[in-house]
């Protein structure tokens, strides 16, 4: 038996220039963070010659390509594993609200196949592996970001080269600003869930054509992902609240479907009860709103039971800096 486990992220800054059609031309870089949420996947070999998925579905199929879940039939694929293994997966944060958990799930799951074949693969392998399956082979519109974060872990800034390469670094920050981060940024579910392909789908074809609002806008956005990493790596905190709210303003010039009027009433709320700034995750459209308030702990219960009258969910989390692991491989004589 394989126990596999992959974090999900929160993105810092520079989100969006991580899609092929701007780094492609224009190289892009962000910062983000891996969280103490997690993707699980159990690997197991069957007594009898089928495969058997356990997700939010079951599917106990023949043969690897009559399974309908595309990264199961594609990992499998790629990894060449036929008939004859168990596969379960569960996820402590719900799909499609911009955590990232999709390139989590692709990395977590080939992290338990390549142990199951008794394969050691490095974190960078198990982060191209996922990007081939994800946006390759299956043809999402999405960026790089979140399998790299998922494999690597850690408070990051990736660097995306116009031949496709990833550059990953650690932002050198220290203890105390850390703790600060952690106390200080706070997550809260929508209730929204959405496909950030098909949000990002307009963004993408925009930049392939060179269109100069989007272009600007990224350019705008790698900007203050790279003033975030200076802030940060200077102690300052706070300014991480400050470049969310002008983050926020310039992202929402991307695509319409970035906000809508909940959003936009839910930011402005936070805004007026002691919130720097704010900034929505992934693709947005939904999922989970980020926002970084620096206030006393008083304040802070004041503002959480604030938005929480308005059906907003709080997440309570830590960074992650271990990224995909093997938390058991049982291998029997």
């Amino acid at each position: 038996m394989i126990i596999s486990r992959a974090p999900v992220r929160i993105t810092l800054g520079g989100g969006g220039t991580d899609l092929a059609s701007y780094y492609s031309k224009y190289e892009g870089a962000l910062i983000a963070a891996a969280i103490d949420k997690y993707t699980f996947v159990m690997a197991h070999p069957r007594f009898t010659k089928d495969i058997q998925l356990n997700y939010s579905e079951l599917e106990l199929v023949e043969k690897v390509s009559d399974i309908k879940h595309n990264i199961f039939r594609e990992a499998l694929k790629l990894l060449k594993i036929g008939p004859g293994v168990e596969l379960n997966s569960l996820s402590d944060i719900i799909g499609r609200s911009g955590m990232g958990t999709s390139g989590s799930f692709t990395v977590c799951l080939l992290n338990a196949l390549h142990a199951y074949k008794k394969e050691f693969v490095s974190q960078k392998q198990l982060a191209e592996e996922a990007c081939k399956i994800e946006i390759d082979i299956l043809k999402e519109s999405i960026g790089k970001q979140d399998q790299y974060m998922a494999a690597f872990g850690g408070i990051t800034h990736l660097q995306f080269a116009k031949d496709g390469t990833v550059t990953v670094k650690p932002v050198k920050i220290s203890e105390g600003t850390r703790d600060e981060m952690e106390n200080n940024l706070m997550l809260f579910y929508t209730g929204i869930t959405r496909y950030a392909s098909n949000i990002l789908k307009e963004q993408n074809e925009k930049s392939k054509k060179d269109d100069p609002n989007i272009i600007d806008t990224l350019n705008e956005i790698k900007k203050i992902g790279l003033n975030t990493k200076k802030a940060l790596e200077k102690g300052d905190a706070d300014k991480l609240g400050e470049y969310f709210d002008v983050h926020w303003e310039t992202k929402k010039q991307l695509s319409k479907g970035i906000t809508n009027k909940f959003i936009d009433n839910f930011y402005n709320l936070a805004m007026k009860n002691g919130a720097i700034g704010g900034k929505i995750m992934g693709a947005g459209g939904g999922g989970f709103f980020m926002f970084y308030h620096n206030g006393n702990n008083k304040e802070k219960t004041k503002f959480t039971k604030i938005l929480a009258k308005q059906g907003l969910n709080k997440l309570r989390f830590n960074f992650d800096f271990e990224g995909a692991k093997i938390l058991l491989n049982m291998k029997r004589l």
